[in-house]
């Protein structure tokens, strides 16, 4: 083998990059197929627009006001709203707010690697 990347895969390499989509997301609870997180936004902090191959996510908003962008609708959230993201589903999650913004991310899914992240922009 010559390290080389089959055909089709370096194309889809080129279009997407894995990334981790906020610096800190402590780990609150996990197991084989889900992980919990608790996510913290500044104001006027944003996400890439972004989907996942395996996993799909529930965000529940504890602090704050979020936005949230689902394939081309966003709409704006606040304490105690959730929302589901289905897999494969671009979206995006930012701050609008002046106070940092609270969300408790559930994943679950087969594989929940950080290389299961899509970036779309």
């Amino acid at each position: 083998m010559d390290g080389s990347l089959p055909a089709g895969l370096a194309e889809a390499r080129a279009n997407f990059t894995a990334a981790e989509p906020l610096p800190a997301a402590p780990v609150l609870a996990e197991g084989r197929r889900f992980r919990v997180r608790a996510l913290t936004l500044a104001p006027g902090q944003a996400t890439s627009l972004q989907s996942h191959l395996h996993r799909s996510e529930h965000w529940v908003v504890v602090e704050g006001t979020a936005e949230i962008t689902l394939g081309i609708r966003t709409r704006l959230v606040q304490e105690g709203d959730a929302v589901h993201i289905p897999l494969g589903q671009r979206h995006r999650l930012e701050n609008p707010g002046r106070l940092p913004a609270l969300l408790i991310a559930v994943e679950t899914g087969g594989y929940l690697g950080e290389d299961d992240l899509l970036q779309h922009d």
